[in-house]
């Protein structure tokens, strides 16, 4: 019988999943919600599709995903986007499919899991604690040197992150959010830690075995913090492979997807490097693809692309087992940023290095690639300041992601 894999998509992303699964033989089948139906997904590797409403909840799509296991037999299943990792382990849990479980799958969705874990591995993480108990709140307040941030377990990005510079600020956030009375709000919903001012790194890996057998090290330009609060040209670019901060970074990598028992699949993990201590601190670990073209600058940089990969992962069997890319060891970057048009026209930005232009509404973004990093550092900042002048669009702070999955 022809093997089975099912997407669960609730945003358009995850095309390359559909093609290497298509292309080993095996039938492919993707829920998403009813306002992407129409996007420009892969439809000749669908054999199944099916669309929820834009309000579904995580139950909605574990249904959907049920009822194709009523036609033919679900092997694998795989959640694409962060609010899908959940969604997917429960329904891998509901059709006992082997996979991560939910339990599992929560050490990279929930910040506070997430602080806990890591924290025991030794991983340097800022001072926390959960908002569960006043007493524990205060003696947390009366220690740690302000400011701190009010950060939802949840949530994605920068969404929702609240800054306090003394003990009122923070009871009087919490306060306002209990007196919503609703349980997205509950306090007990969020964490308190340390706010540290300094630079953010990425490290985005491909994991086989319990093995790292790809990775990515990128710098942030501008915090995603800083970008969803303060607009701006977001940037992001691969650090120097004979650095210092690359070596350190890729062994606590490592150690962090150990203690997270993270065996097979991708991840995204973001550390802080401190201005006052220069030590490197857990920021947050996802087991997905990281957004914002971040595939896109790996595979120009480094030859392998996340989303394959993990599409490569998602299929290997005994049969056919997942065999590792060939890296190589160049340097790319990309700017991007929220456009003032629908369709902004880039043809003007004439760079040769110039290899990959964003085509997404109301976006404008652009990837360099070269073998100098100090070239790509040149091109980001020349056009991060060109974007700002032709097409950049100050977008109000969201306090939330619009995600369905409450």
């Amino acid at each position: 019988m022809q093997n089975h894999i099912v997407c669960i998509a609730s945003e358009f992303k995850g095309n390359e999943v559909l093609e290497e699964a298509k292309k080993a033989g095996w039938r492919v089948s993707l829920v998403t919600r009813e306002d992407y139906k129409d996007s420009n997904w892969t439809w000749d590797c669908l054999s199944d599709f099916v669309t929820v409403a834009k309000t579904a909840t995580s139950d909605d799509y574990i249904r959907a995903a049920t009822n194709f296991a009523g036609k033919y037999p679900i092997r694998r299943i795989i959640g694409v986007d962060e609010f899908d990792v959940l969604t997917a382990a429960r329904a891998r849990e509901h059709l006992q499919i082997e996979g991560m479980s939910n339990s599992h799958a929560l050490r990279f969705r929930d910040k506070l899991r997430m602080r806990i874990v890591a924290d025991a591995a030794g991983i340097p993480c800022p001072d926390f604690v959960g908002c569960f108990n006043p007493e524990d709140i205060n003696a947390y307040l009366e220690k740690v040197e302000f400011p701190v941030i009010i950060k939802p377990r949840t949530e994605v990005s920068a969404f929702g992150i609240r800054k306090c510079e003394n003990a009122a600020q923070v009871w009087d956030t919490l306060n306002e959010l209990d007196s919503r009375h609703t349980w997205r709000d509950h306090p007990s919903q969020y964490q308190i830690e340390k706010f540290i001012e300094g630079n953010v790194y990425h490290v985005d890996s491909v994991i086989h075995g319990g093995a790292v057998v790809a990775v990515g090290v990128s710098k942030y330009g501008t915090t995603p913090l800083n970008v969803s609060h303060r607009g701006g040209v977001f940037t992001s670019s691969i650090v120097d492979y004979k650095s210092k901060e690359r070596r350190e970074l890729e062994g606590l990598n490592r150690k962090l997807l150990k203690a997270f028992e993270h065996k097979h699949g991708v991840s995204h993990a973001e550390f802080l490097e401190s201005e006052e201590d220069g030590k490197f601190y857990l920021l947050e670990v996802a087991c997905r693809v990281g957004g914002a073209y971040i595939a896109n600058v790996l595979e120009q940089a480094c030859g392998f692309n996340l989303w394959s990969e993990w599409g490569k992962l998602s299929i290997e069997t005994d049969e056919e087992p997942y065999i590792p890319p060939k890296t190589r060891k160049e340097y790319a970057g990309i700017t991007l940023a929220l456009a003032n048009q629908k369709c902004p026209d880039t043809s003007h930005y004439g760079a040769e290095e110039i290899v990959y232009r964003v085509n997404k509404p109301k976006h404008v973004g652009l990837i360099f690639r070269s073998k100098s990093r100090e070239r790509v550092q040149e091109l980001m900042n020349e056009y991060s300041s060109r974007i700002t002048e032709d097409f950049l669009q100050i977008a109000p702070t969201k306090e939330r992601h619009d995600d369905h999955y409450r």
